[in-house]
C-alpha cells in the first residue's frame, strides 16, 4: 500500500509574483490517483503552535498565524502570507510529521507538500515559511519515535534553512546534493554538503550520491530518511542548474531507496521544488519521484 498525506488546503490561491507554483500540489493528486498501485490517503493536523515554537522564533510564528508577516520577510518569502497561506504554512509541517510516522510503520511514506528547506529561526525564504523538515526531525526525536535522523536533501537549491535550524545536533544529520552556483548565495554549512557545478548531468550526479551518502548513513546509523525529493535538477526546470534526466531522476530516486532499504531505514519524502510553465509536467515528476520510491522500498 502506497500511504499518501494530503489535505485540501494544500492548495492556495496563486501568489501577485506568480513564482510559486501553488497548482502543482493538485495536479499531483491527479498524478498519483493514475498510478497503477494501491494507495491509502491521509489528512494531516496542523503543526501545534508548541512545535512550531520550538524550532522557530514564537515572534515570528505569531506574525504567521497572525497573517501579519511583515513586508520585508514577505519579500524573502517570496510571497504575501495570507491567512490561506498561514493555514497551510501549519498543515505542510503537520503533512510531513505524519508521513514520517506513516514510514515508520509501513516502510514509506509520502506527503504531498513540504520540503520547505529555506525557512529560518526567525523569517521563511525562498517560498518557504516553516521549516517543516526541521520541525518534523525535532518533533519526532522529542517524542521518543526514532533515536537518529538523516535529512536527505536532493533538491537543486541547498537545505540552509535546515543545516542552520539543526547545526550541532548530534541526533540529526543533514546531507545536502546541490547546484554550487544557486540560490541561496550564502549557503550554510550541512553535516555533509556536495555542490556541483553547473551542468552536471546523470553520471556526474549519481557518482557523486553513491560514493558520499553510503559513507554517512554507515557514520550517522539513521532510524530515519526524511527525504527532500525535489525535482528541479532536472534539465528542463526553470530554477534549475543542474542537467538530470528523466531517468536520471528515477535512477537517484531509486539509488536512495535502495541504500535505505538495505539498511532497513523507513523513508518519508516531500516534493521539494520544481518548477516551469507546464505545472501538470512538474507534477508528472513528482509522482514518478514518489511511484520510484514506493517501488523501491515496497515492492522489492
Amino acid at each position: 500500500m502506497l500511504h499518501i498525506v494530503h489535505h485540501p488546503d494544500y492548495l492556495t490561491p496563486p501568489p501577485p509574483s506568480g513564482g510559486f507554483p501553488a497548482s502543482k500540489y493538485h495536479l499531483l493528486m491527479d498524478a498519483l490517483d493514475r498510478l497503477p498501485v494501491p494507495q491509502a490517503c491521509h489528512r494531516p493536523k496542523p503543526m501545534p503552535r508548541q512545535w512550531l515554537e520550538a524550532v522557530h522564533d514564537p515572534a515570528y510564528v505569531g506574525e504567521v498565524l497572525a497573517a501579519t508577516v511583515p513586508r520585508d520577510k514577505e519579500r524573502r518569502i517570496g510571497f504575501p502570507v495570507t491567512p490561506a497561506v498561514s493555514r497551510r504554512a501549519q498543515l505542510t509541517p503537520g503533512g510531513t510529521y505524519l508521513a514520517a510516522r506513516l514510514a515508520i510503520d509501513h516502510g514509506y511514506a509520502a506527503n504531498t507538500a513540504g520540503g520547505s528547506h529555506h525557512a529560518l529561526h526567525e523569517t521563511g525564504a525562498g517560498y518557504c515559511v516553516f521549516n517543516d523538515l526541521a520541525l518534523a526531525a525535532h518533533r519526532l526525536l522529542a517524542e521518543g519515535a526514532v533515536r537518529r535522523i538523516l535529512i536527505v536533501d536532493l533538491d537543486v537549491h541547498q537545505g540552509d534553512g535546515t543545516a542552520s535550524l539543526l547545526a550541532g545536533r548530534e541526533d540529526v544529520a543533514t546531507y545536502s546534493v546541490h547546484a554550487a552556483r544557486n540560490f541561496p548565495a550564502r549557503k550554510a554549512r550541512s553535516t555533509l554538503d556536495v555542490p556541483l557545478p553547473d551542468g552536471a548531468g546523470d553520471e556526474a550526479y549519481l557518482n557523486a550520491l553513491i560514493t558520499t551518502l553510503p559513507p554517512l548513513i554507515d557514520r550517522v546509523r539513521p532510524e530515519l530518511i526524511l527525504y527532500q525529493a525535489g525535482v528541479d535538477p532536472h534539465t528542463e526546470d526553470k530554477l534549475g542548474r543542474l542537467s538530470l534526466s528523466d531517468a536520471g531522476l528515477a535512477a537517484r530516486d531509486r539509488t536512495v531507496a535502495t541504500f535505505a532499504r538495505t539498511h532497513g531505514i523507513p523513508i518519508a519524502s516531500t516534493p521539494g521544488g520544481g518548477y516551469g510553465a507546464d505545472k501538470a509536467l512538474i507534477a508528472e515528476r513528482h509522482a514518478r519521484t514518489i511511484e520510484v520510491l514506493y517501488r523501491t522500498m515496497i515492492e522489492a
